[in-house]
């Protein structure tokens, strides 16, 4: 029988049987996934090795035996057992939590080589025009880097658990039912204490160390994702660089025992916190978004500038996560329009416009600006935003935005020259392309965080009538897969 099994792995090695659960296999490999996830091939197979929690990195360029896991197709999912080789491009990580936390994708991998990996994702991505975007754009695919790679997050959310991810040499008294912190590698149930994190502001670990200690202190229970019990759920902080932190404390219910000394006390203890709130939900899923809110510290609001513009943000409403690469996407994007259309002037449509940060930058460029958004509380902060800049050409909407462009002559909004698009994650959707498609507005701009959702855009877009002129790829998100897109798109000629 162990005969028969070890001719049975080597067929699977590369003569044709089809993998199955617990064979093992050693992966050669090349790249990422759009996941994070290194990958390589075994035969006809493409192997996808997730990193085991608290193992050494998985990196491309490296050797590692495998177990295989599951098989869909011709894809088979692995966990690593061993480096067999390293990778030549890994370097020492600067966060002590890496190897067991699910914040960082690629912390340890040379910043040289995520770039690249970077570049052919996005070539993978959008394979479709990749041909076409080489011919209007000569190194599209060249992603601008980050210039400060650590530190650069001005939002992170981080989670309170009652079930505790114990880690290798933990001490066995650490209490197990209180965690702060993210997700341990790989887990959905289980949070890893963090005293510190590389991407978050350079005073993080103060702010967690002092949440909880004073929660211990004051008796407030963890929320279990589990059993859908417990006070504390999530710790939002914003870090502006024109002042002070904004905490939001997300809890599942408006008050318990000792929540009110545990506030007065931790914004004694960070005397950075300018802003404190609290959002309550009832929902069961793991989102930091509440039902309803409470201002215990200030106004609820920080303020950040952004190319020479205030803005005020409040915990609800969308703001780029990276500044200082926000400025150089936006740069971009000024530069692309003042090349193709001079001073505009017309109507700019900025739709999912958040607390307003594109339409805004770009408003001396244009005689209008109109302002769509599902978030009021955005839509709030928007309309604040033009008031202290002193934009009086600005007007925003709150609802839903593919409906309100299909509404838009009852709305008053008149006919736009430029329409900028900042959808979420998931994308425009399939209606939204089909109502820009009678708007016919000249110019287009496509902003996406999410490349896989940007291809079926440009798609549905180009259905609609346009062709892309312009396309750059910006890295807003370091150590992790991510990249933000840029494309500015034409009308078709009749």
């Amino acid at each position: 029988m162990q005969a028969d099994g070890a001719q049975e792995t080597s067929v699977f090695a590369g003569v044709g049987r089809k993998p199955r659960r617990d064979d093992p296999v050693e992966v050669e490999l090349s790249g990422f996934d759009d996941r994070g996830a290194a990958i390589g091939r075994v035969g006809n197979f493409r192997v996808r090795v997730a990193r085991s929690n608290g193992g050494p990195p998985i990196l491309p360029g490296a050797r590692v035996a495998a177990r295989v896991l599951r098989r869909r197709k011709d894809r088979v999912d692995a966990e690593a057992l061993e480096v067999l080789a390293p990778s030549v491009d890994e370097v020492h990580t600067r966060c002590p939590h890496t190897a067991e936390c699910g914040g960082c994708s690629f912390q340890e991998l040379s910043a040289t080589a995520q770039l690249a990996h970077k570049e052919a994702g996005a070539r993978r991505a959008l394979a479709a025009y990749a041909q076409a975007l080489d011919e209007v754009t000569s190194g599209w695919s060249k992603v601008i880097p980050a210039a400060q790679p650590f530190h650069y997050r001005n939002k992170m959310d981080f989670t309170f658990c009652a079930r505790r991810w114990r880690t290798r040499g933990e001490a066995d008294d650490t209490p197990a039912d209180f965690s702060l912190g993210l997700f341990a590698r790989g887990r959905h149930d289980k949070v890893l204490d963090l005293s510190t994190c590389a991407l978050a502001h350079v005073g993080v670990g103060d702010l967690l160390g002092a949440a909880r200690d004073l929660a211990r202190e004051h008796n407030l229970p963890a929320w279990d994702p589990i059993e859908h019990r417990g006070f504390l759920r999530h710790l939002v902080v914003r870090a502006p660089r024109a002042s002070g932190l904004l905490v939001n404390l997300v809890t599942a219910a408006d008050d318990t025992p000792g929540w009110l000394p545990f506030v007065r006390d931790l914004c004694a203890r960070v005397p950075s916190i300018t802003a404190l709130v609290q959002n309550v939900t009832t929902r069961r899923a793991t989102v930091a978004v509440g039902e309803r809110e409470h201002v215990h510290l200030g106004t609820g609001v920080v303020e950040e500038v952004l190319l020479g513009r205030r803005f005020r943000i409040s915990a609800g409403s969308f703001f780029q996560t990276n500044t200082h690469q926000a400025e150089v996407l936006f740069e971009r994007l000024r530069s692309w329009i003042q090349a193709r259309d001079g001073a505009a002037g017309g109507t700019l449509f900025d739709l999912y416009s958040g607390g307003g940060a594109i339409g805004l930058v770009l408003a001396d460029l244009y005689d209008d600006v109109v302002g769509l958004e599902l978030v009021g509380s955005a839509v709030e902060d928007a309309r604040a935003n033009a008031r202290a800049n002193g934009i009086v050409h600005a007007r925003y909407f709150e609802g839903d935005v593919p409906q309100m462009v299909a509404d838009r002559q009852a709305l008053g909004l008149g006919e736009p020259r430029m329409v900028v698009l900042d959808p979420p994650r998931v994308g425009l959707g399939p209606k939204l392309p089909l109502h820009l498609a009678e708007l016919g507005a000249p110019f287009l701009v496509l902003v996406s965080c999410n490349l896989n959702a940007a291809a079926r855009d440009l798609e549905a877009l180009q259905r609609a009538g346009y062709r892309v002129e312009q396309a750059g790829l910006v890295d807003m998100f370091p150590h992790t897969p991510h990249l933000e897109g840029l494309f500015l798109l034409a009308r078709s000629s009749p």
